[in-house]
């Protein structure tokens, strides 16, 4: 009888020499380097003391003051109010912009690839005051007037960077669609806007989602451009804490500060569980 024919080991690589322990330690590091600060902040907001420097015991006062101020109530509703709408202009633009990028081929294209880029690559304070010098300047010609620096602006000013990392989200998520798909729905009739609704819409859906969540998360921290395009009847709640910043760390800022982290992971999670159901649906192929 034949002996067995002896296996062909692979070559161990780099890792494999390291062993698993160092990898696991880096990674444990790194993890306490990212979120360590944002431990402490929540941890210190329910600290029953003035001074954030030694803990005195537990307390939710913090918390029950920080709801029962009235201008910081107002500056986090004109945050949801100018994030929520900022977004789904973004979207919309965005989408239709990585659209366009995607499907068609004409002269000005590299032009307009590289100006999409521009906010991304651009230091936000020179957005800033960029949008200082347009609703206080440039909009005078041919009126005459001064645009308001108000939640307006603020919406007009987030639009105008959110919406390229739409766009390029977007556009990423088109690199991998099939047109045989959209060839094929031709043949069998289907017009243009049946294609878009029913083909490349739920093919989108997933970078939509993941958009709408950047789009959103951006607009809701932004501080430095919405710090230039506010006027003094309109605060953000960035704005507003940094006003508070500027005396001491108090309780009330880490208590604020969690309920915005407490805010943007829960809507992280059913971003990312909606965008894992939808990109399980399109490798399925349900829905088209």
């Amino acid at each position: 009888m034949n002996a067995p024919p002896a296996v062909r080991r692979t070559p161990p690589g780099p890792l494999d020499y390291l062993g698993r322990w160092p990898i696991r330690t880096w990674l444990i590091l790194v993890v306490i380097y990212l979120y360590a600060p944002l431990i402490t902040l929540m941890a210190f907001s329910f600290n029953d003391s003035r001074r954030n420097i030694v803990w005195r015991g537990f307390t939710l006062k913090y918390y029950a003051q920080t709801l029962a101020d009235s201008d910081l109530i107002t500056a986090f509703a004109n945050s949801l109010t100018i994030a929520a709408v900022s977004t789904v202009v973004s979207v919309v633009l965005g989408a239709l912009t990585a659209l366009l990028l995607w499907r068609f081929r004409f002269p000005a294209k590299p032009a307009l690839e590289g100006a999409l880029a521009l906010p991304i690559v651009v230091p936000e304070i020179c957005m800033g005051v960029a949008m200082l010098v347009f609703f206080t300047q440039i909009v005078r010609w041919p009126t005459d007037l001064i645009w308001p620096l108000n939640l307006g602006a603020i919406i007009i000013s987030h639009i105008s960077f959110s919406f390229s990392f739409v766009a390029i989200v977007i556009r990423g998520r088109l690199a991998s669609f099939n047109r045989e798909l959209e060839e094929a729905a031709k043949d069998l009739g289907a017009g243009e806007w049946r294609i878009f609704r029913d083909i490349l819409i739920p093919h989108m859906r997933p970078g939509l989602l993941a958009g709408a969540l950047l789009a959103f998360t951006l607009s809701l921290d932004d501080f430095v451009i919405t710090f230039f395009t506010s006027g003094p009847d309109t605060t953000t709640f960035p704005v507003k804490v940094y006003s508070m910043v500027r005396f001491s760390v108090t309780p009330e800022v880490n208590a604020a500060s969690t309920l915005l982290i407490v805010l943007t992971v829960a809507l992280t999670a059913v971003a990312l569980r909606l965008q894992g159901a939808d990109v399980a649906r399109a490798e399925t192929g349900e829905g088209l």
